[in-house]
């Protein structure tokens, strides 16, 4: 599988044929001014929680796309006000089987309000099964011991991982999680794009790597080969 990074935690990953683009926020982040959204056609758009750093361009890419909008109940229930009609609602738990493999909602631990503070409901992490391979994204998190189930039950290929802290985890917690999901290469995001979240990037890389696992960080706009972990 390949994976695209846009900035921020804003990914895209695409397997068997089909483009998954998780919590586009591009066009607002400096950092990404030269990624043109009206280019990215996603055929699914993952929506981990409300926040305006994650949903920023959700409506306009909806509405080019026509992508299908996983997501929360509620950010499906404001989705349907705005227009936008092609929405997969899911919550915690919950599997579903689509057209690229298998997708299940697990447990994120953090805070979820739309634009103007309306409830958007549990924060969510997503597992993706496919053939090409498994990946798990954790959404904005704190380190949490339901990861352990994550580790338990699937085999990870690779694990997305907010590396930034005050907001979400922070490196040293995101190698915790990721002996957690049993998993050796970390895509690391939420950092750097504004300065509360600034990191050095080459120290995270060493402690992730004097910890046994690599940590990737794709420049903006840069597309990764993900290979089945062995």
């Amino acid at each position: 599988m390949t994976l695209t990074y846009y900035g921020h935690a804003c990914f895209g990953i695409e397997m068997n044929g089909k483009t998954l683009l998780f919590d586009p926020f591009i066009s607002p982040n400096p950092l990404a001014k030269h990624i043109d959204i009206q280019q990215i056609k996603p055929d699914y758009l993952l929506i981990s929680h409300g926040h305006a750093d994650h949903i920023a361009d959700l409506i306009p890419l909806a509405q080019n796309s026509g992508a299908m909008v996983i997501c929360a109940w509620e950010i499906h229930e404001w989705l349907q006000e705005q227009g936008i009609e092609n929405t997969l609602p899911m919550n915690t738990g919950g599997k579903k089987q689509l057209p690229f493999g298998t997708i299940q909602c697990v447990v994120a631990q953090h805070s979820s309000s739309l634009p103007g503070g309306r409830y958007a409901g549990n924060p969510l992490g997503f597992v993706i099964i496919s053939k090409e391979g498994t990946c798990y994204y954790s959404g904005d998190t704190a380190l949490t011991m339901d990861m352990q189930l994550i580790g338990r039950l699937h085999q990870l290929d690779v694990a997305v991982l907010p590396i930034g802290d005050q907001f979400t985890m922070g490196v040293s917690d995101a190698i915790l999680a990721a002996d957690f999901v049993k998993c050796s290469t970390i895509v690391g995001v939420h950092y750097n794009t504004f300065e509360p979240i600034t990191i050095d990037c080459n120290q995270a890389q060493k402690a992730f790597a004097e910890n046994g696992k690599k940590l990737l960080l794709p420049a903006i706009g840069e597309s990764i080969e993900i290979f089945r972990a062995k």
